[in-house]
C-alpha cells in the first residue's frame, strides 16, 4: 500500500504564495495520475489540482492560473505551487491517485489570512 505523506503548508497573508509537498512510498507512483484535494472546515473535500502520469494537467476553475501541479517521477513527488492565495483556499490540502485513492494521508493545513 502507498503511503502519502503531504507537507509545506502554513499561514500567510492573503496574495502570498505556498508549495506544497507530496512524497509517495511505493514504486509504481510514476505510473498513476495524482491529485491534490482540498477540504475546508463543515465542506466536502473538493479536487483543486490533477496531473496525469504523463504530465497534463487540469484544474478546478476556482485555482485555475493561480495554482501550479508538477511532479518529479525520480523523487515520488508531487508539488503544488500556490500563488496569490486568498482567505477561501484555507483548509486542508491533500494528495492522492485519481480517480481510485489510496489510503489518505494527514494532509497539510494552509490558512491564508485577510
Amino acid at each position: 500500500q502507498v503511503q502519502l505523506v503531504e507537507s509545506g503548508g502554513g499561514l500567510v497573508q492573503a496574495g502570498g504564495s505556498l508549495r506544497l509537498s507530496c512524497a509517495a512510498s511505493g514504486s509504481t507512483f510514476s505510473v498513476h495520475a495524482i491529485a491534490w484535494y482540498r477540504q475546508a472546515p463543515g465542506k466536502q473535500r473538493e479536487r483543486v489540482a490533477l496531473i496525469s502520469s504523463g504530465g497534463s494537467t487540469n484544474y478546478a476553475d476556482s485555482v485555475k492560473g493561480r495554482f501550479t501541479i508538477s511532479r518529479d517521477n525520480a523523487k515520488n513527488t508531487v508539488y503544488l505551487q500556490m500563488n496569490s492565495l486568498k482567505p477561501e483556499d484555507t483548509a486542508v490540502y491533500y494528495c492522492n491517485r485519481f480517480p481510485t485513492v489510496w489510503s489518505w494521508g494527514q494532509g497539510t493545513q494552509v490558512t491564508v489570512s485577510s
